[in-house]
């Protein structure tokens, strides 16, 4: 293995739920030198009472020291050619240390589920309006809803609290012996007044919270802080570099694919589906169907806001076709027998929302659907084909949502994922949409690294870092747009049925 000393590198971190990514990239040009998951199993979530999901934080910091430790082994890397580190992590979870920085109890991720009730309660008490014009959200399910959980059901944990933070923050914090959070974390966290630009007092005081628990604010672009003794003892970093970059997985997605101006869609196609669009207003008037948030670019002087649809059921819906339905076929081999059906699926329909409550749909969950089954007429090819068409029917019918909250959709880059991949899929979306897609091979943890290069000045602009990324696909408009239509309002005709 050759040695790099000639050369400085970036490292990045993508704290998710099942797993731990880091990523090490060339500081000069941003190219991807090495990347690394830990563990090779989904790290456990446990479950504690029905609709509850909580981790312990400290193994997101286990397995991102080994991923570190893996990275540098790999690479041969010398301590003083790491210049610093990004942070990306999964949204809207919670985490309470006390006044030694230790967790006092596991952290409420992102799915749990407990705190619905306590949020609906705090925005009725403390006013729509207010919450929608100044948090662009309702409380809901979210950071502080949560806090406040704590606060009203375990309060001798929440007595001991020291801080509370966000994952990423939590991570900062194993590495740097400092709590600092950033305006885009504190709004994802339904914390942040977008008309008063600072901390939501107002909403703290109405939900009993003492504000001195909020970790010191930094700048999401900006020297957060530095790698302390002890962080860099257990995770094999130097001391002293800085961590530059820090934000929720959905904003870093979209920064990691250069979506950063109004106009521009970040979507992936995974489990779930999620489409996060670039706005420059800062109003929402669709609060109970997407979520609104500060974009890792949003100052108080240009208002870039991410305004985030969420659909349960897209890729869950395809996989379960597979692994149920086909003894054995693969995607390719579905997605091919999909192609030999006509568009519309000589009129079978498949509304693909099977995995619980559909924010998108007003938090309505009543199950999948498959409508209009011919046995005459329908094969498996023709169910291929209207799983497809349903999940891309889903994500249309979410951007007109999104336009009607004022986003102008130009253009959509997408993750290199099985969803996106699928023909059928990608051309159904880019024709109802009138959009081309460009898919692009990129991580939340290359993203994260390239982000705290450009954060300590080595690239002009986000677009320069991530330069060496190659289009691996690209999605034109259909010129048969009519046909595409039908389909889609014989599909929506079906969804009206499903809501009533």
């Amino acid at each position: 293995m050759p040695l790099y000393y000639d050369h400085m590198y970036w490292i990045g971190f993508d704290i998710g739920s099942s797993s731990i990514k880091v990523a090490l990239i060339a500081a000069d040009t941003g190219a991807v030198v090495d990347l690394v998951q830990e563990p090779s199993t989904e790290i456990p979530i446990n479950a504690p009472a029905i609709g509850w999901a909580e981790q312990n934080p400290e193994l997101w910091w286990t397995y991102a020291c080994r991923g570190v430790q893996r990275i540098l082994s790999n690479n041969n890397l010398a301590d003083h050619t790491i210049k610093g580190i990004g942070i990306s992590y999964q949204m809207h979870g919670l985490v309470i240390v006390d006044k030694n920085l230790k967790p006092i109890r596991p952290s409420i991720i992102w799915c749990d589920s407990r705190a619905v009730d306590t949020g609906e309660k705090l925005f009725q008490s403390a006013g729509k309006e207010k919450c929608i014009d100044r948090l662009l959200n309702i409380p809901g399910n979210f950071t502080l809803s949560k806090l406040k959980w704590v606060k009203d059901n375990e309060p001798e944990n929440y007595q001991r609290i020291y801080k509370f933070m966000l994952p990423g923050d939590y991570i900062a914090l194993r590495l740097s012996g400092e709590c600092t959070t950033t305006p885009s974390g504190l709004s994802e966290g339904i914390l942040w007044d977008f008309k008063e630009h600072q901390i939501a007092k107002w909403l703290l005081e109405e939900a009993g919270i003492d504000p001195s628990l909020v970790p010191e604010i930094r700048p999401s672009f900006s020297e957060q802080c530095r790698v302390g003794k002890k962080g860099a003892e257990e995770s094999g970093l130097p001391e002293g570099i800085p961590i530059m970059y820090r934000a929720g997985d959905q904003p870093n997605n979209a920064l990691a694919l250069n979506v950063m101006e109004p106009g521009q869609v970040a979507a992936t196609g995974g489990t779930s589906g999620v489409v996060y669009a670039v706005s420059g207003q800062q109003t929402t008037q669709e609060h109970t169907r997407i979520n609104s948030f500060a974009h890792v670019n949003h100052t108080s002087d240009t208002a870039r806001i991410g305004k985030l649809l969420c659909i349960n059921g897209t890729g869950i819906q395809y996989g379960w076709i597979k692994n149920e339905l086909t003894q054995g076929l693969s995607y390719d081999h579905m997605n091919q027998m999909a192609e030999k059906v006509a568009i519309g699926s000589d009129g079978l329909s498949v509304l693909p929302f099977g995995n619980g409550a559909e924010r998108m749909l007003e938090n309505r969950g009543k199950g999948s659907r498959i409508l209009n089954l011919n046995f005459n007429v329908h094969k498996k090819s023709h169910l291929f084909r209207a799983a497809l068409e349903g999940i891309a029917f889903a994500f249309v019918y979410g951007m007109e949502i999104l336009q009607n909250d004022g986003v102008d959709i130009g253009s959509i880059k997408a993750g290199n994922d099985n969803l996106f991949r699928a023909g059928i899929f990608s051309k159904t979306v880019a024709t109802l949409s009138n959009s081309r897609i460009d898919m692009v091979e990129t991580t939340g943890a290359v993203g994260a690294a390239r982000a705290a290069a450009y954060a300590y000045g080595y690239f002009a602009n986000i677009g320069e870092a991530t330069s060496t990324d190659a289009v691996q696909l690209t999605y034109e408009p259909e010129n048969n747009i009519n046909e595409y239509q039908e389909a889609y309002h014989i599909w929506k005709d079906a969804l009206n049925e499903y809501m009533d």
